[in-house]
Parts: C-alpha cells; structure tokens; sequence
C-alpha cells in the first residue's frame, strides 16, 4: 500500500513530459509571414516582460512570508522552519506552472492563425496542443510537488504521518498566495486594456475589433494570456493542490490512519490525482474535429469523455487502498470504499452540472443571451439592468447544484467525503485546464490574423474558435468557483479538526461579528480590484485617444501606433494595484484568529465562503452573458423579436459594447478572484490553527 504513493510522482513526471512533447509540436508549426511573425513577438514579448516584472515583486512577498512562518513555528518539533520551504516550495511550483503555459500560449497563438490558412481542424489541433501545455504543466508539477515533499519527510526523514501532513500544508498556502496575486495582477492587466481598445476604438472612432491602428490592442492580446492563461493555471493550480491538502488532513481522523493499521485514506488523493492525469491525457486524444464542424462538440467529448473514465476509475481505487471493512471517522460514522467512490462522482457531477448551467445562462442564442441582447434596443442603461439580472439569476442553479453535492458527498462519507468530492470534481484538471486555456490562444489568433490583414476566411475560422473559447472559457470560470466552493469546505473542516473546533455558535457575538465581517470581504476586495481597472482603464482611453489625436494619419493606416505605451500602463498599472487586495485575504484571518479566536476566525471563513462563491458566479455570469450579448450582433447582425435587425455599429450594438465593457472587470477580474480568496483564506486558517491552539 505505502508504495502506491510512487504512482502520484510518475504520473507527474508523465504529465511533463507530454506537455514538452505538445510544446515542442507547436513550435514546429508554421508560424506564418514575417508581419505575423512581428505581431507575435510583440505580444508574447509583452506577456513575458508582465510576469517578469510580477514575479520579482512576488519574490520579495513570498521570502518575507516564509521567513514569518519559519520564526513563528521556530522551535516547533511538529513544523520548524521546513513549513516555512513547503511554502515557497508551492509558491515556486505555481509560478513555474504559469511560466511554462504562457509561453508556449504565445507561441501557439501566430500558429493557429497560420493554421486557419488551411483549415478550422489544423487551427483547433494547434490552440488546444498549446493550452494543453498548461493544463499538463499544472497537474504536473502539483503532484510531483505534494507527493515529493511527502516521501521526503516520510521515507527520508522518517517523519510520522500527522507531522508530514501538517507541514505540507505550507505548499498550499504557498500555491494559492501566488494564484491570488497572478489572478488579480493579470485581470487588472487585461481589462484596462480590452476597456480602452473598446470604448475608443471601436466605440469612439469606429474601428473593427483588433485593429491594428488602435494602440491598446496588443496590450489587449497580452492581457489575455497573463489574465485567462498564466491566471486561470494558478488558480486551478491551488485548487487541486488545496482539495488534496483538505483530504489528507482530515484523513487523520480515521480510525485506521490513527492506529497506524492503513495509510490508505491519506495518500489516496494523491493516487486519484495521479489517475486523473492519465485520465485527461488519454481525454485530449479525442478532441477532434472534421472541417466544417462544431469545435465545441470535440471539446466536450475531451472533458466529459474523461470526466466519465475517472468516476469508474475511482471506485477501483479506492476498493484497492481502502482498509477492509471500512473505518470509523471522526465522528464515528463508519466509512468504506463504496462511500468513497460515491462522494467521487457527487463532486464530477457536481462540476458537470455547474459547468452546464453556466454555459446555458452565457452561451450565445440562449435565452438569458437573448434577452440582454434584445433589451440593447432601447440603450446601454437596459442592457447593463438586464446583464445584472441575468447574472443574479444565474447564481441560484449552481448554489444548489453544489449545497446537493455537499450534502451528498458529506451523507456517505462525512466531512473526508466533502474534500474527496472536492477533489472528484477537479480530478481532471488536466483536460479542463488545456479546453480553457484554448479560448484565449484562438482569441489571439484572431487579432493576430486581423493585424497582419489574413484573408476573410481566416479570420472567420479563428472567430469560429474563439466563439467556442469564450462559451469554454465561461464554463471554466463556472467549473473553477464549483471546485472552490467545496475546496474551501474541505479546507476549513480541515482546520476546524485541526484546531479542536467541534461546532461553531453563531448565537456568541465574537461568532456573529466573524461571520458579518466575511460576508462583507467579498464585496470590498471585489471593489479593490472593479476600483483598479478603472483607473487604469482611464489612463489608457486617454492614452488611446491622445495617440489618435497627435499621431499624424494614425486613423488612416499611414503610421504606427505606440504599442509599449499602452503595455507600459496595464503593467505598472496592475503591479501596483494589486498589492492591496492580496494583502486583504491574507492578513484578514491573522488578525481575526490571533484577536478574537478560532471559533470567531471559523465564522469568518463560513461568511466569506457563502458570500464569495455566490458574488463570483454573478460576476463570472453576468459578464459572461454580456460579451456574448455583444458578439450576437457581431456576426450579421442580431434580429429582435419585432422582426428588426440590429447590425453591427447599430446603437443597440453600441450599448452591448458598453454592457459588455462593464462585464469585462465581473468576469475576467474581480469573479475569477474570488474564488482564490475563500480559498487561501481558508489554507491561511488551516496554517495558522496549531499556533491558535
């Protein structure tokens, strides 16, 4: 049994290497004509000058908060200074991942654009290998480093098992300080661009989107690799790595595991993340399609055709590694393989469904899509209401999609049961990470192949991918706040076990007073980050327009505009500003927990999770519906209800901009944010519960 902990390192190892045979694949591909081939350049040499100026500012917080853990846990025989190296350990792992996936993105890019000269099938193989890279490298390097750090403290130091777990903890808290930063830092990024190339050039000055004359658009195919492409890998990256952390702390609650009879329930989700990479690998060899065909169809079948393998394969494992006959968990209820197995499929099922329902309330020719779109006749104030509505709406299906999850989940095998679902439902990150990370590469091949002027049918072969993204890339968000919904469950049972909290009294007013403070979180760390593309939103428009307005025949294709201008101010612009609501989530639950308690410092996380995971499936949603509200005039024209067809440049194709404009912040910033603050909340609580006790 205790070798069965090898299979999570080399499933690893196998993750790498087929994500360096996909890198190496695409760039072998043809990369097009010399303009392309600039074009490109400029935006990966963008994308990669960010995270270099965003990791040395990264590096400086994650040795000072290394340090801080190694002295307060200095002396400790359970945890010493090696918390303090799991830590940066995860922060470098996370980092790496997001390195790793947008570069090769930026290479992807140019080829699927030189691709769609040929075929929509050539075009789909390039930007899914590419955002496969990512998907591979996340899993990858989260598995090898859990299960690294594991045997080495077990097998090297001969550590016993609560102590290895306790300490591994800091890798998680490592991995989601890092998504927190990159995920704010790169939506502040994207959305001050992608608002000042809309609002002036197409809006204002009336230019196509991803004309090469407006001076924000390659900051704006930046943005969409450190936004939906490094940001979206670190936050899945934490995840996956908390929904294990979760699970095998609480698996040393079980009967077996404490008498030292089986260590089978805690490095059992090391084994089903080891499955899941073979799973998604196998997954990605059936994302196909013929010429002509719908590329969303071949998406679905990768994800859902894995999806379905990992649920059979789990209850194999878990037969396999369970202690015969069950064993009794915390709280005396008896757990056996068959509940393990059923709380698996509750979370892959839950993630489906979520997933689904997300993609009916933001896909295009939808009812919730259409109606925003129909209400954009009358003016941008009854879109931006109907948006709003949509995506207050949109929340109640998911909420008691996952509430039945937990419950089931938590029925058949306890509060283990919930992590384990957690972790069913993000079991094939892989896959689903490399379909998200599709959408933004063929977004770029898109702007690509209009900035080089590629024949039409170009252009219309990366839209058609791109329409796919933006759906897969909706569905991704729904997928990601589902997980982190019950991420963040397992993670503070996992620090109420830890710190000896049985229950939690909202009738005492330390309790209360915990709770209102963390449904009140969300609401001002989403105002930091909606309040820092604003600003930086406004610095570019006026850039934009002062380039249009002092560049001699800029408008009329005779000069070039200032690229680095533009890049120079989302880069500063989101480096600076997102500082704050990073220190807000990480410090919050210090200062609760060393002032007012653990029980306190467990409403506040109760309050944050509930009130975070709603306020991010409406940002996600509503944003979501209002870009494809937008695009739904885009192609031909958007027929009303009265017969009338809006086309494209029409006032009500105006007012959609707009609507979509205030959407971009709700989706791509502030939402995906969200769901990384309830978690590293809740892993800073589960770090910090032996020094509260």
């Amino acid at each position: 049994m205790q070798n069965l902990i090898y299979a999570a390192p080399a499933a690893g190892v196998l993750a790498l290497l087929f994500a360096w045979m996909k890198a190496s694949w695409v760039s072998k591909q043809d990369p097009g004509d010399a303009t392309m081939v600039e074009i490109a350049g400029l935006i990966q040499e963008g994308a990669l000058a960010f995270l270099r100026a965003e990791y040395r500012v990264l590096s400086i917080f994650v040795l000072v908060v290394g340090a801080i853990l190694g002295i307060a846990y200095f002396g400790d025989p359970q945890r010493g200074w090696q918390i303090a190296g799991a830590f940066v350990i995860g922060a470098a792992s996370s980092a790496l991942a997001g390195w790793a996936g947008m570069k090769v993105a930026t290479n992807a890019n140019v080829r699927t654009t030189a691709a769609a000269r040929i075929g929509l099938s050539p075009a789909l193989d390039v930007a899914f290998s590419g955002g496969t890279v990512m998907g591979m490298t996340v899993v990858g390097l989260a598995t090898i480093g859990l299960s690294g750090l594991y045997l080495l403290f077990t097998n090297v130091f001969g550590w016993e098992l609560t102590r290895t777990v306790n300490v591994i903890t800091g890798f998680s808290m490592g991995a989601s300080s890092i998504a927190l930063f990159a995920r704010v830092g790169g939506g502040i990024y994207t959305k001050a661009a992608d608002v000042g190339a809309d609002l002036v050039g197409k809006v204002e000055s009336g230019l196509p989107e991803d004309d090469p004359r407006n001076p924000a658009v390659i900051a704006d195919n930046v943005g969409d690799n450190v936004g939906d492409v490094a940001g979206m890998g670190a936050d899945l990256f934490e995840s996956f790595v908390g929904a294990i952390i979760g699970a095998m702390v609480l698996a040393l609650g079980f009967a077996a595991v404490k008498s030292g009879a089986s260590v089978g329930p805690v490095i059992l989700p090391l084994v089903i993340a080891g499955a899941g990479i073979i799973c998604s690998m196998v997954g990605t060899f059936f994302v196909r399609t013929k010429e002509g065909g719908n590329p969303q169809h071949a998406l679905d079948m990768g994800a859902f055709g894995a999806a379905g393998v990992m649920a059979l394969a789990t209850f194999g494992i878990a037969k396999y590694m369970w202690p015969e006959g069950g064993t009794m968990n915390a709280a005396g209820k008896l757990v056996t393989w068959m509940n393990v197995g059923w709380a698996t499929v509750a979370g892959l099922a839950a993630g489906v469904l979520v997933g689904l329902i997300t993609s009916y309330y933001t896909s295009m020719e939808k009812p919730p899509v259409d109606s925003i779109a129909e209400q954009s006749k009358t003016g941008t104030a009854t879109n931006i209401i109907a948006g709003l509505g949509v995506g207050m709406q949109s929340t109640a299906l998911p909420i008691i999609v996952i509430a039945a999850g937990v419950v089931v989940a938590a029925e058949v095998a306890g509060v283990y049961g919930v992590a384990i679902a957690a972790l069913g439902m993000l079991s094939t990150t892989g896959i689903q990470l490399a379909v998200d990370a599709y959408g933004p590469i063929a977004d770029n091949a898109g702007g690509i192949a209009e900035m080089s002027h590629q024949a039409p049918e170009v252009r219309q072969r990366t839209d058609k991918l791109d329409a796919v993204g933006n759906t897969t890339a909706a569905i991704g968000k729904g997928f990601a706040i589902g997980s982190a919904a019950m991420t963040a469950l397992a993670l503070f049972a996992a620090f109420a076990q830890t710190a000896g909290i049985t229950g939690i009294d909202i009738s005492k007013p330390l309790v209360m007073a915990g709770l209102f403070l963390g449904g009140m979180l969300p609401f001002l760390f989403s105002s930091m980050a909606m309040k820092a593309v604003g600003v930086a939103a406004m610095d570019m428009i006026e850039e934009v327009r002062r380039q249009f307005r002092e560049i001699p025949g800029l408008l009329e294709g005779k000069a070039k505009p200032d690229t680095a201008r533009c890049v120079k101010i989302s880069t500063e612009a989101s480096l600076k500003r997102m500082i704050a609501p990073g220190a807000l989530a990480i410090l919050t639950p210090v200062v609760v927990g060393f002032t007012m308690g653990p029980e306190p410092l467990g409403g506040l996380l109760a309050g944050v999770t509930v009130s975070g995971v709603t306020m991010a499936l409406f940002m996600a949603n509503a944003g979501g519906a209002w870009d494809n509200a937008k695009k739904s005039f885009e192609s031909g024209g958007y027929k009303m209800k009265d017969g009338t067809v809006h086309p494209k440049g029409s006032e009500a194709h105006n007012a959609a901009v707009v609507g979509d404009t205030v959407g971009d912040p709700f989706k791509d910033t502030a939402g995906p944010s969200l769901n990384i603050l309830v978690k590293l909340m809740s892993i800073v609580a589960l770090v910090l519960a032996p020094l509260l006790v």
